[in-house]
């Protein structure tokens, strides 16, 4: 039997209550997956914890693309495949040099210029270039999608944060509820597929590691069926709000 990390009760019950919370936002609410990043970097060494929660991660990953198979932009994703590696290798980069709390400070204020900008231009009232349909000059230009798409992977490489980013992204392409979820979740599943290696590369994997993530996976199911059922009562109209106000609480929190 693998071994576990050596943690106290309540600390077992933190991280089975936001191994859930991953389960959630892999079908329902993506913004809830960066709060669960902090609630293992404060149980478990930070960059440790980014390696137990990644495989926990793509365990939601492939309940997420099962549900959404039929709501794919593999266009989309195609599109972004050249800044998310960008962003991907820049984060390898940065792990090995900078501190844990510098990281998600600058994380943090990232994520909420990046907020900002997307709220300042719906507020403009302009929806057709800040969330109006597919193919929006805001959304699909080269600009935007190569800084949210570099951002996006810079953020999920360093801390598994890259879920504000992209949904701001996706946001701001117009795409519908359905749509979304489901281009973000095939998103995320190659994502971090691809981020493994670099992690066993830079030590971050163990026997613990591994032990916990057996004991906790079962935890991130049972979130993914429960998101399901949310998501299906979610009114379409208020799930950008959502979002977005999601995104602006995990900015913050990494923040502090």
């Amino acid at each position: 039997m693998l071994p576990v990390y050596d943690l106290s009760a309540a600390a077992w019950a933190l991280l089975a209550v936001a191994s859930f919370l991953i389960g959630i936002s892999k079908t329902a609410l993506p913004g809830l997956a960066t709060v669960t990043v902090a609630a293992f970097a404060s149980v478990i060494p930070a960059r440790e914890s980014t390696a137990v929660i990644l495989l926990l991660l793509i365990s939601g990953d492939l309940v997420a693309v099962w549900t959404y198979r039929h709501s794919v932009d593999w266009r989309a994703l195609l599109r972004l495949a050249p800044p998310v590696a960008v962003g991907v290798l820049a984060g390898v980069t940065v792990l090995q040099h900078i501190s844990d709390g510098s990281m998600k400070r600058m994380i943090g204020i990232i994520l909420l210029v990046l907020t900002a900008l997307t709220l300042w231009l719906m507020w403009r009232g302009n929806r057709r270039t800040a969330v109006g349909p597919p193919g929006s000059s805001f959304g699909q230009s080269p600009v935007a999608r190569w800084a949210y798409g570099s951002i996006g992977g810079f953020t999920t490489m360093v801390a598994n944060s890259g879920g504000p980013p992209m949904s701001l992204y996706f946001i701001a392409s117009g795409f519908n509820m359905t749509r979304f979820l489901g281009t973000q979740a095939w998103f995320f599943f190659l994502v971090n597929l691809t981020k493994v290696p670099f992690q066993v590369g830079l030590g971050l994997h163990s026997a613990a590691s591994l032990g916990t993530d057996l004991l906790l996976v079962a935890f991130v199911l049972a979130g993914a069926v429960v998101g399901r059922t949310i998501i299906k009562k979610i009114n379409p109209k208020v799930f950008n709000p959502i979002i977005i106000g999601l995104t602006v609480v995990s900015s913050v929190y990494l923040l502090f």
